[in-house]
């Protein structure tokens, strides 16, 4: 079984094939080239969908012949304090194509305006899974707090100000086998191993 990543996040790609190491995980781009997709829904698990559709609908146009599964992953981080920013905004907080940098500084730079060190906040994951033209989707959280600054260079995204329930570190400090044990892609892709089980 093929399994095709609707992700050009370099981040996310690394996670997954960590995460499923026994799997024959490909990128899209393998597959069918590049291809841009406007992230335009208004909640990750519509975001994850579309992803995972369109991918989905370029690889049976090109009539692959081994049987595949498609997997996307719409994520990011919700700070109350702020509006629930940046919320489904995450990856492009700072504009399109912002860097990670770019994100975690506007980031820092709303907490510093209401003069937060650190508040509350959680990841979301939304998981879509598309297979023979059906789709499911599955969600994980992981909660605990942001900071306003950077630590660590470890993980990607906004990792390095965000401290989970449980640590006094953040993700950026924490190894990455410390994160996998917890973290709100895994808590989703733990999940979604058990529908691909029924489905597949």
């Amino acid at each position: 079984m093929k399994i095709v990543l609707a992700t050009a996040n370099k981040g996310k790609i690394e996670e997954f094939k960590k995460m499923m190491p026994d799997d024959d995980v490909k990128t899209f781009k393998e597959l069918v080239g590049d291809i841009d997709i406007v992230e335009d829904k208004d909640s990750f698990k519509g975001n994850a969908v579309k992803k995972a559709q369109t991918i989905y609908d370029e690889i049976k146009k090109s009539n692959l012949k081994e049987d595949f599964v498609v997997i996307s992953d719409d994520s990011g981080i919700t700070v109350p304090a702020i509006n629930n920013e940046p919320g489904i905004y995450s990856a492009r907080y700072a504009g399109i194509n912002a860097t990670d940098k770019e994100n975690n500084q506007k980031l820092i730079s709303k907490l510093k305006e209401k003069n937060l060190e650190k508040t509350p906040a959680y990841y979301t994951a939304c998981i879509a899974i598309v297979y023979k033209d059906e789709t499911y989707t599955v969600h994980g959280w992981m909660h605990g707090e942001v900071v306003n600054k950077e630590f660590g260079t470890g993980g990607f995204g906004y990792d390095p100000m965000f401290i989970p329930n449980g640590f006094d570190k953040t993700l950026g400090e924490l190894d990455f086998s410390v994160k996998k044990e917890f973290s709100h892609r895994t808590k989703a892709l733990k999940l979604a191993k058990k529908v691909l089980d029924v489905i597949l």
